[in-house]
């Protein structure tokens, strides 16, 4: 088989001042989106009703359904375009006394459509209705998930390796989820559960790609025990090179055919992994092993052999303990 990049040596650790400065600007951009646009929600978090139809007669105006919805009590309802003659009709549950009540909202567009529509010349393609309650549980647990996976990631890290490549891998992956806000902020992107899906399945994947970069790093301490540590982090990260080169590839093409062909409803969990398959790769690389040299340099570890690991300015010190 033909071996990708099988005799790389480039100095990816010396490029990593430029990509910490790549980073912040693109951190910054993000920010930016997220103040002035802010979080934009599915009703599966804010609660209320979502439809999906099909307009089967004459061609309608998006402001004439807006019209129609608001003298029905529903004029902050959202009104998105897709497909031919297709409309995404979002709602909140403001109808009614008890806002956990979904049915009342999803009669209340229904008649609103057959008024501008007229009845008989829509289809429903779908709809899902959530209560604020339940909307309200789904975001503090998915905010919940997010934050337990960095102690989950921590905890399996400190056992295979120890605590200082866990915390490095725990930096990267806040790296990764930082950036990946900040894309969704940029895009406009509904949060659903599907967009949290593939917030925690990217950072699965960054966080195989970390480890596959810190095990060859473990073993190649315990080989070269003389050399630098700049050196060994190179050094591993070049040897993975072409394992995550093909890997990366075969995902990337895999998400463009679902980001392509997938519809509306898999596209922004296919979007959203694509930008993680960069993120992540990225991280691992400028961002894990230089937190790694970083966390070496101040407090040196323990290698395979019981030596005492460590780096001054790049360079490893090495000390039998006595």
């Amino acid at each position: 088989m033909v071996r990708i990049f099988a005799h790389a040596k480039y100095d990816f650790i010396g490029f990593r001042g430029k990509a910490i400065r790549a980073t912040i600007a693109l951190f910054l951009v993000g920010m930016v989106a997220l103040i002035v646009r802010g979080v934009n929600y599915s009703v599966e978090f804010t609660g209320g009703t979502l439809m999906r139809i099909a307009v089967t007669g004459p061609a309608v105006a998006p402001e004439a359904l807006r019209a129609g919805l608001k003298q029905v009590g529903l004029g902050d309802a959202e009104i998105t375009p897709f497909g031919q003659n297709q409309y995404l009709i979002r709602a909140p549950n403001s109808i009614g006394k008890d806002p956990d009540n979904t049915s009342v909202t999803g009669a209340a567009i229904g008649k609103a459509l057959d008024q501008v529509i007229g009845a008989g010349k829509w289809r429903l393609d779908g709809t899902h209705s959530v209560g604020p309650k339940v909307g309200g549980d789904l975001r503090i647990k998915a905010f919940l998930a997010i934050f337990l996976s960095f102690f989950a990631v921590l905890a399996y890290l400190a056992i295979r390796f120890e605590w200082r490549f866990g915390l490095a891998a725990v930096v990267a992956t806040f790296h990764d989820i930082v950036l990946t806000i900040c894309f969704i902020a940029v895009i406009k992107l509904e949060v659903s559960l599907v967009v949290v899906a593939a917030v925690l399945s990217m950072v699965g994947y960054s966080l195989n790609d970390t480890i596959v970069i810190f095990d060859r790093v473990r073993e190649n301490m315990r080989k070269n025990r003389r050399d630098q540590l700049v050196s060994v982090l190179n050094q591993s990260i070049n040897e993975t090179l072409p394992r995550s080169v093909l890997t990366h590839a075969t995902a990337l093409a895999t998400l463009t055919a679902l980001a392509i062909f997938g519809g509306p409803v898999i596209r922004p969990f296919a979007l959203v992994m694509f930008f993680g398959v960069f993120t992540g790769t990225f991280s691992s690389v400028f961002i894990a092993a230089p937190v790694l040299l970083i966390i070496e340099t101040k407090w040196p570890g323990m290698d395979g052999r019981g030596v005492k690991v460590g780096a001054t300015k790049g360079a490893t010190v090495r000390t039998r303990p006595a």
